[in-house]
């Protein structure tokens, strides 16, 4: 059977269990079990797969099937301009997440050294992406998950960006040390009644750790607003990811704690994603 069958097979195969983009999924997968890049399948359609690697792709597909994220299943994510790996131990990286690294630079003068501080940086793929661009920067990447730790490790040696990034394994509230120029968090901001709500491959994968903000969604939100008044230097960023509908109660905590708030940027639905604020 050819690659062009194979993949049409598959489409109407997950297309029957309701998964949104059959083809791209089944493209990605046949990518993965081949061991080519999915521009290399699309110019080589009519190439015959062999039994193994046949078989190969159906035990992926099996995977995605009951619902695993794609993600996953390859073992890594595009983000910013980089591969990073990940597993179900961190979150998926997002195109919305984007937006703190973006607005992170904008904070960043490419020649300055400074230091910043990651909260919660799970893959480690935001903090990665900002030391890319800023080669005078060092960064600090905390995670109360030992096994994000240990993904964020990989991904910093896999961009040779291990000697300019510490990643520490504990709650932010236990941290102690220097003052820093520039924090960044995508803390958890669903509300732990909405969890159950959420997409079967979102609730079933990914980490909870990372999805859940308690009962009201802003416990871990509060808990590094307060913290990064001791961290911040005076004149420091601070830079949150934020869920949707929470501009009014967040800006109202980093006002009570201290902040001035320069800028809400809307993410690519147009919704109000990241909030730049100012240490007084």
């Amino acid at each position: 059977m050819d690659y062009e069958n194979i993949l049409n097979q598959a489409s109407l195969h997950l297309k029957n269990f309701n998964i949104k983009n059959p083809r791209l999924d089944s493209e990605l997968l046949l990518s993965k079990a081949l061991n080519i890049s999915r521009e290399d399948l699309l110019l080589n359609l009519k190439k015959k797969i062999s039994f193994n690697k046949h078989k190969k792709f159906n035990i992926l597909l099996k995977k995605r099937e009951r619902r695993m994220p794609v993600a996953y299943i390859l073992g890594y994510k595009d983000f910013w301009k980089s591969k990073f790996v990940i597993n179900n131990s961190v979150l998926i990286p997002r195109p919305d997440t984007e937006l703190i690294v973006e607005e992170s630079l904008k904070c960043l003068p490419k020649k300055k050294s400074k230091i910043i501080l990651d909260i919660g940086t799970g893959s480690g793929c935001i903090i990665i992406s900002i030391l890319k661009e800023r080669p005078k920067l060092t960064a600090v990447g905390l995670d109360i998950s030992k096994n994000a730790i240990k993904i964020a490790k990989i991904n910093a040696k896999l961009q040779h960006l291990d000697n300019r990034i510490e990643f520490i394994n504990s709650d932010v509230d236990k941290h102690r040390g220097r003052k820093y120029d520039l924090i960044i968090s995508n803390p958890p901001y669903i509300k732990k009644i909405k969890i159950s709500r959420l997409e079967e491959d979102v609730r079933n994968f990914e980490p909870k750790l990372a999805l859940d903000g308690g009962f009201s969604g802003y416990l871990s939100v509060e808990k590094v607003i307060k913290k990064s008044v001791d961290l911040l230097k005076k004149n420091g960023k601070l830079v949150l990811e934020i869920g949707h509908g929470q501009t009014y109660y967040i800006s109202h905590l980093l006002t009570k704690y201290g902040f001035y708030i320069n800028k809400i940027s809307k993410d690519l639905s147009k919704k109000e994603r990241c909030i730049i604020s100012t240490k007084y």
